[in-house]
């Protein structure tokens, strides 16, 4: 049965991570990090993200303007800048390294523990790339709940509230810690995979057959 399930969870793990590793690149260019909801004009709703500020008006659509400096801005948008590049990066190259050490790939299959390394390094990526997917949007969703509940800003002055992008990045990373954990799970598996013990009687087979030939007169 385990032979049976092993496929099956390094095909889990792959296409969870894959999704992680979109909703993680999704997360890093949308600009709805933070909302700010004007009680003067409701007309307007202006959002933050890493890149730019925008503001949606319910008649001109949506006009964003990039920052100027990655100096100027606030200390959680310039680390969750290089934290979710870095996730990006590490995401993709534990998704190369898992699908060249999936059982199902016929490359190197006589190679079996090679391919067990490639999948448990790119299950570590996968895994690491969720926990950097998850630090920066959760920094952010602090500071801005901080900043909601500080006393010392006048209640006039509006507040930032969450924004759509912070729930998909906590999905993201989610998704990636499932998908990595699933793809080093099947490693722990000491069950030797079928196509190993194929080879293995073939080559038996043919050392039996010198042997014969060897013997006979």
């Amino acid at each position: 049965m385990a032979l049976v399930y092993q496929p099956m969870m390094q095909l889990s793990g792959i296409l969870f991570s894959l999704l992680g590793w979109v909703l993680s690149c999704l997360t890093t260019y949308l600009p709805q990090w933070k909302n700010l909801n004007l009680e003067l004009n409701e007309l307007e709703i202006w959002t933050m993200g890493l890149w730019q500020a925008c503001v949606v008006q319910e008649e001109g659509g949506m006009q964003c303007k990039d920052f100027d400096s990655f100096l100027a801005l606030p200390p959680e948008l310039r680390i969750s800048r290089i934290l979710m590049f870095f996730s990006n990066g590490s995401g993709l190259l534990g998704l190369l390294l898992s699908g060249f050490g999936l059982d199902c790939l016929k490359i190197g299959e006589r190679q079996q523990e090679q391919k067990k390394r490639l999948l448990l390094f790119g299950g570590m990526l996968v895994w690491i790339s969720g926990i950097t997917a998850i630090v920066p949007v959760s920094w952010v969703a602090h500071s801005t709940v901080q900043e909601f509940w500080d006393e010392n800003i006048p209640d006039i002055v509006p507040r930032w509230d969450f924004g759509e992008a912070l729930f998909v990045g906590w999905l993201a990373g989610f998704c990636l810690i499932l998908g990595g954990s699933l793809l080093n799970c099947t490693v722990c598996s000491t069950e030797v995979h079928p196509s190993s013990v194929h080879y293995t009687v073939a080559e038996q087979q043919d050392q039996c057959q010198c042997l014969e030939t060897e013997t006979r007169p």
